[in-house]
């Protein structure tokens, strides 16, 4: 029969977080210096994850960004792809499959995407808590380096953090914004005085203070207090969730344990250093269970399995399991639920890759000239006044031309009777309608107008005419 945790105490942990004290203060996290093989592929992966994300910006195909998310100008660029508003509905397709695959993959494996690949665990663990283990040392020097008054010595370590903390969240704050704006405008920016571009000056002054207050003060906060991912664990995990759980049936009930001691059944194998507690980047007890704060970062299970090392136990005490492979040792992946979202999931991407192959490379949209209905013609003829405006959303420069589909009647545009569009490019331009009165028989009928590209018909645009009747009508 399988034991049951006899710490899971709600009143004691479920109901306050690590980091704040009973009388509401903040709790400064100090987590000890870790070492193991999970931290090791965990510093592997955080060098190929940095190089990518800074590389990102940088990565161009034919001269334009393969990544570009310009809420600005409402530009997307997506894995080459462009992206304008008029491709709302496409952007709401990836989202929902970006949404769909983050609970599918939490169903199944937790809180991995946070420990090994968050941005924010990135930058906070395996840069900015790197450079402080550096220069003020481990968790117990950093105590008494924050307790003792302003020296020389504290002066200089602190100011020489700051700096280089500032430094990072410069760079940072720049990457952001060249993920935004592109890095070409970034460097107009950089070079050129603040104020020729004030907007983008302010913008990489307030997104380097952001990253700044975050890393160095606000933390493991942005996981605990900001970030919704963590609360969503309780709809989104089961019994079958792969997470780093603490084996309490192995490990309970806790006590000390000698290195050459034998096998006491009465004993379990925890022997409640509290390293766990210690290296841990929120705060927490993993051996309480399943926590909001928890982002499976791994840093308990390095700690545990050293220890278990050394009193010659089986590694594994705290591990990747579920709670069903813990209590009856078995492990479920492919549970209804999982084969639920997994079939939800790729009807969306059929679906997104239909509308993506199927999606109009030219749009254009007319509306009636604001303020005018009908203009009478001395020759007999009523025009009306439009304007268009037309969305090349290719990478390449495009012709298109214009023709009415209703009888009897012509169109005359105002410029050039072709129009180029530059790629990537919105353009606005105006026309009349002609018809004569003679042959108007309504005061107002539907038209459509086609729209052309190397003479062929590319998509039909709706319109209104509005006119006087003739006299034969009336």
């Amino acid at each position: 029969m399988a034991k049951k945790n006899p710490h899971l105490n709600p009143e004691t942990f479920r109901d306050s977080l690590a980091t704040v004290q009973e009388d509401g203060k903040r709790n400064w996290v100090y987590p000890k210096k870790v070492s193991g093989i999970f931290y090791k592929y965990r510093t592997y992966l955080s060098w190929v994850l940095l190089a990518i994300l800074f590389a990102g910006p940088f990565i161009r195909i034919d001269g334009r960004p393969y990544m570009l998310f310009n809420i600005f100008e409402r530009k997307f660029i997506i894995f080459g792809a462009p992206f304008w508003p008029q491709d709302t509905h496409l952007l709401i397709f990836l989202l929902l499959i970006f949404f769909v695959f983050v609970i599918l993959f939490t169903v199944v494996f937790g809180r991995v995407w946070c420990g090994w690949a968050c941005p924010q665990t990135l930058f906070m663990e395996m840069v900015f808590r790197k450079i402080e283990y550096w220069i003020e040392g481990d968790a117990n020097q950093q105590r008494v380096l924050n307790a003792k008054p302003w020296d020389q010595e504290k002066i200089l370590k602190k100011g020489s953090k700051t700096l280089i903390f500032a430094v990072f969240s410069l760079l940072i704050g720049h990457l952001v914004m060249a993920y935004l704006i592109g890095v070409d405008q970034v460097k107009e920016i950089v070079t050129q005085p603040p104020t020729a571009n004030m907007a983008g000056f302010i913008g990489l002054v307030a997104f380097s203070g952001i990253f700044m207050f975050v890393f160095t003060w606000f933390r493991e906060q942005a996981c605990l207090v900001v970030c919704p991912y963590g609360r969503l664990q309780g709809v989104l995990l089961d019994n079958n969730s792969i997470n780093v759980m603490y084996d309490y049936v192995r490990g309970e009930p806790r006590g000390p344990i000698r290195k050459n001691e034998l096998q006491n059944d009465s004993k379990g194998d925890c022997i409640d250093c509290n390293l766990c507690v210690q290296v841990c980047p929120t705060g927490i007890d993993i051996r309480n269970g399943v926590q909001m704060e928890c982002v499976n970062c791994t840093a308990c299970i390095d700690a545990c399995d050293e220890v278990m090392v050394k009193v010659e136990r089986p590694k594994g005490l705290i591990r990747y399991a579920s709670e069903n492979s813990i209590q009856e040792g078995v492990q479920k992946l492919l549970t209804g639920r999982v084969k639920g979202y997994m079939v939800v999931l790729t009807i969306l991407v059929a679906a997104f890759i239909t509308l993506i192959a199927t999606r109009d490379i030219l749009q254009g949209t007319v509306t009636r000239f604001p303020g005018m209905t009908y203009q009478m013609r001395d020759d007999g003829t009523v025009s009306n006044l439009y304007e268009i405006t037309l969305i090349n959303k290719t990478f390449e420069p495009q012709e298109v031309s214009l023709e009415p589909l209703a009888d009897g009647m012509k169109l005359e545009m105002l410029g050039d009777q072709n129009w180029v569009l530059e790629p990537q490019s919105k353009f606005e331009g105006r026309f009349f309608l002609v018809k004569d009165q003679n042959q108007i028989s309504k005061t107002q009928e539907n038209v459509e107008i086609s729209l052309k590209h190397e003479n062929e018909e590319i998509d039909k645009i709706e319109t209104s005419f509005m006119a006087p009747l003739s006299q034969s009508e009336k």
